[in-house]
């Protein structure tokens, strides 16, 4: 990925990151895993989902790769944590994947086209596809911030999604991912025939969701490189921020609280 992340790796971003695993951002896939299978993650972050992946290949493995080492340290205590030994980190670009071709029977990325500019995005699933072996697969996953859904409709909430949305624009990503998804997969080569694309959810309404899910954007509204990039590219003032963050309180405070994203999924079959 050219395009630095740019929510950065703050505690407050990773806080969210690890909660992700393959049951919750990438059952979609299930379906498709051999236990001999040899996988690479693109855009791994802390890696839940890269050590999810190899415990479910036993006799394969899993490469969990990013454009930086910060947070590989949390992955592989998490792999020691849970005596899998099949999964290693490696720092690398998505637009030119330090791997031969046809190396990877899974090539996965979860979150991560959104954040590139329209030729790297492409570039990347390009790449994604070289790596992958024929009669492989690459699968991809992103959020739509468009079809975020809320209730109570706490004013400020709305306001957010608008910023963040801006925000993303104004550095060449795309926050309304999920529904493109499929047309990037064809503009990168693949034919529509060899593409299954679905759709997933994430919803919160539990206490324990909602107290998490809002602090997690407090903390990182405040925070994480997202508010720095936001500030410093004259989007919002620290005031604005302070008033995002409380309306995410507000929200998080509410026994009828209850959150939803649809993500747009893709599994595209190599040739």
């Amino acid at each position: 990925m050219t395009q630095e992340y740019p929510h950065g790796h703050h505690q407050s971003v990773l806080r969210g990151h690890r909660w992700r695993t393959v049951s919750n951002s990438a059952a979609y896939l299930l379906s498709s895993l051999r236990s001999d299978m040899v996988i690479l993650d693109v855009g791994c972050g802390p890696g839940s989902i890269t050590v999810d992946l190899a415990s479910m290949v036993p006799q394969g493995k899993v490469i969990g790769m990013d454009t930086t080492a910060d947070p590989f340290e949390e992955g592989l205590k998490l792999a020691a944590k849970r005596g899998i030994n099949n999964v290693s980190f490696d720092v690398g670009d998505a637009k030119r994947l330090p791997f031969p071709d046809k190396t990877f029977d899974i090539v996965h990325a979860h979150q991560v086209l959104q954040y590139l500019n329209k030729d790297d995005r492409i570039q990347a699933i390009r790449e994604m596809r070289r790596v992958a072996k024929p009669g492989g697969l690459v699968c991809m996953r992103e959020a739509d911030q468009g079809t975020v859904t809320f209730y109570p409709e706490v004013h400020g909430l709305k306001d957010f999604i608008e910023l963040y949305c801006k925000v993303a624009r104004s550095s060449g990503g795309e926050p309304d991912a999920g529904r493109r998804l499929h047309t990037w997969a064809k503009e990168a080569g693949f034919l529509a025939v060899d593409i299954t694309a679905t759709a997933g959810t994430w919803c919160y309404n539990t206490l324990e969701e909602r107290s998490w899910w809002s602090s997690v954007w407090v903390d990182r509204i405040l925070h994480s490189g997202w508010r720095d990039t936001t500030i410093t590219g004259g989007h919002a003032t620290q005031k604005d921020l302070d008033r995002l963050a409380e309306a995410w309180r507000e929200w998080g405070s509410s026994e009828d609280a209850w959150y939803a994203i649809v993500h747009g999924e893709v599994l595209c079959h190599v040739r």
